[in-house]
């Protein structure tokens, strides 16, 4: 039988996402957009029913999270042209920053080492004012 939710042998999604956000250079909405402008990719993970309600950021590359190793591994090949090395700053976007800290920690796992997260996903980059193209 496993440790209860909670205990430190099963920290619960709470604990995992905190021991997650410990690994990551997290960035905000404003410094997202100035990676943008020195090579970052973008990488909005959420899915379509999201990003038609919502909107999008021009151009995030667009990578529902189920394929998001694949297409970012530059070993993979299945990797989207974006995925040119293991030295590629991704930021990864979710809606609302929850779900990216998890993929970025995944992508790190595979020694995508600039992996990282945008804090507060599309809803905070929205509320940021920066560019999104309604739907």
């Amino acid at each position: 039988m496993g440790a209860a939710p909670g205990t430190p042998d099963a920290p619960g999604i709470d604990g995992a996402l905190a021991a997650v956000r410990a690994t990551l250079d997290r960035v905000t909405p404003r410094q997202a957009y100035a990676a943008l402008a020195e090579g970052a990719v973008l990488v909005d993970t959420r899915p379509e029913f999201q990003r038609r309600a919502s909107g999008t950021v021009p151009g995030a590359l667009l990578v529902e999270r189920n394929h998001l190793e694949w297409r970012c591994d530059p070993t993979s090949g299945a990797a989207v042209a974006e995925a040119t090395g293991t030295q590629v700053h991704w930021i990864v976007m979710c809606d609302e920053g929850y779900a990216s800290s998890l993929a970025a920690a995944s992508l790190r796992s595979l020694g995508l080492a600039r992996a990282t997260d945008l804090i507060g996903g599309f809803q905070a980059w929205r509320a940021a004012g920066l560019p999104v193209t309604l739907p």
